[in-house]
């Protein structure tokens, strides 16, 4: 009997084996190796710099030391990508959940400057939600008998149930009466896609920036004129020009995060603080005068998203433009207090977890679209997120008028480039984003601390561990490239980052049940 011919190659695991042994062997200073890709091990794609470094004492900058990077490992110069979405770079996402979760709950508790006084502000965690733009796959829970929500096994209602089977006016089924599993593909997807209104939504998602200021603007005037009913005099501040300026006795703090749903729209979850005004200190964190309670700061977020809208410029393809609001589904919850809402922690690790995100959700992940990419992602008569994307592009498409004379003159043109921008170009710009342009977590300035101030505390921790903390190191840089130069390497050096993240982790806990066992004996 012949013997079977072997095609077997080996495989991309068994090159990048190969490729970390061979590097482990020839590398004379192997672990000096590991040390200096430290602060980029665990990135996907590194950024490689190539030039010179210059140390300098921080008192006197007398210089110490010239190196050029071509004496270092590799001969370049290792650094983290800073990508906060956790589907291109998990470790620098790890990193930017962790800050994300410093800034929040600094705003709710207190700490690294902000005065421990805030616990005690009214808070309230509002979910702002859009409106519908057509009937979708859904799965709704209309009583859940489980114990712990994460592990939730209860069985959920029909998606669409109707007692008479319907069509609609394109022929397709207007019923549906499967029970969806949490990770069924068609949750999200409209029942037609026809009827389903995707140029709105686009335009929902790009103007739902400016819906959100407004209901922000809104909130704080309608506590205003409650101050103002309740008799609560405004307060005079002194701004830095020396001028006398009255404002309302009370303000709101604000943390953001905007997440993706499986239907391609944007929703807002909000961490709302009620604060005082100092009239001597116009930055200080106070807290709200004794006659307004979280309860008024719950009617005033109601009301505003009830109220509120937004109707959208002029536009070619629909010349009265398009109304923007909130949907139906608006769920406020109180925070710290004792009636079985939300707790800081909680409410600061759930939006932490979802600054990391973005379309992924969807099923759709891409960079910037370009004219020479869009075919790629966008059709008309596509499936549900290609026409999303279809519908960006189209919607921000310069748009060009002509004179009554006759072709304009240049200043002309450039005059009415700059007296009427086109307000839908966004749309093009963010395709890639479904229409939604704004950063996906963002927060009032007064509300807490910076990812500046967090970076900047960790470099300078960085700075005394390693014992340089009396010597500045300066580096004209230039970019390289990005990426490990081989499988190998981010093998190696990927391995080391999860080995050390495990042995803090390790710490952190081990420090936590030394802290609890000297809690209880005392």
């Amino acid at each position: 009997m012949p013997t079977p011919l072997d095609l077997h190659r080996p495989g991309v695991a068994a090159g990048r084996d190969a490729q970390a042994m061979f590097r482990a062997a020839t590398t004379p200073d192997f672990f000096g190796w590991l040390e200096h890709t430290r602060s980029a091990g665990g990135c996907t794609r590194p950024i490689r710099l190539t030039g010179t470094l210059t140390t300098a004492e921080a008192d006197t900058g007398r210089v110490l030391r010239e190196q050029p990077t071509d004496e270092l490992p590799d001969r370049t110069l290792y650094k983290a990508c800073g990508n906060r979405r956790a589907a291109q770079c998990p470790d620098c996402a790890w990193v930017y959940a962790g800050d994300a979760f410093q800034v929040v709950r600094c705003g709710l508790t207190g700490g690294r400057g902000v005065p421990a006084s805030v616990a005690r502000h009214p808070v309230v965690f509002a979910t702002f939600t859009a409106p519908s733009f057509g009937a979708v796959h859904h799965r709704h829970i209309p009583r859940h008998t489980c114990g712990d929500r994460r592990r939730c096994d209860c069985r959920p209602a029909p998606c669409h149930a109707r007692r008479t089977a319907a069509t609609c006016g394109h022929g397709q089924p207007a019923a549906c009466f499967a029970r969806h599993d949490a990770d069924d593909r068609q949750l999200g997807q409209p029942l037609c896609l026809d009827c389903y209104d995707h140029d709105h939504q686009a335009v929902w998602n790009g103007f739902s920036g400016e819906l959100w200021r407004r209901t922000k603007q809104a909130v704080e005037r309608h506590l205003a004129a409650l101050c103002r009913r309740r008799g609560i005099p405004p307060v005079q501040v002194v701004s830095d020009s020396g001028r006398v300026r009255t404002l309302p006795p009370v303000r709101v703090a604000h943390g953001k995060v905007a997440e993706m749903q499986r239907r391609g729209a944007v929703h807002f979850h909000a961490l709302l603080r009620l604060d005082g005004v100092d009239p001597h200190t116009r930055d200080a964190l106070v807290p709200p005068p004794a006659g307004i309670t979280v309860d008024d700061l719950d009617a005033a977020v109601h009301a505003a998203a009830r109220q509120i809208t937004v109707t959208t410029p002029a536009h070619p393809d629909r010349p009265k433009g398009w109304m923007v609001a909130w949907g139906e589904q608006v769920d406020i919850r109180r925070v710290g207090t004792t009636d079985g809402d939300v707790t800081d922690s909680s409410v600061a690790g759930y939006l932490a977890k979802y600054a990391t995100k973005s379309t992924e959700v969807t099923g759709h992940c891409s960079t910037r679209l370009t004219p020479d990419t869009i075919d790629a992602y966008a059709d008309p008569e596509g499936d549900h997120l290609a026409r999303l994307i279809d519908a960006c592009w189209r919607l921000g498409r310069p748009t060009h008028t002509t004179t009554a004379t006759g072709a304009a003159t240049s200043g002309e043109r450039q005059g009415r480039l700059d007296g009427q921008p086109n307000l839908y170009a966004g749309l093009r710009r963010w395709a890639h984003m479904l229409g939604f342009g704004g950063h996906f977590l963002t927060k009032a300035r007064r509300y807490s601390v910076t990812f500046g101030l967090l970076r900047d505390t960790r470099a300078t921790y960085r700075r005394a561990e390693d014992d340089t903390a009396d010597t500045i190191t300066v580096g004209v840089l230039s970019y390289s490239g990005s990426g490990w130069l081989t499988d190998g390497d981010a093998l190696l050096a990927n391995t080391a980052a999860a080995q050390r993240r495990q042995a803090r982790r390790v710490g952190r806990e081990e420090a936590a049940h030394e802290a609890w066992l000297t809690g209880a004996a005392a």
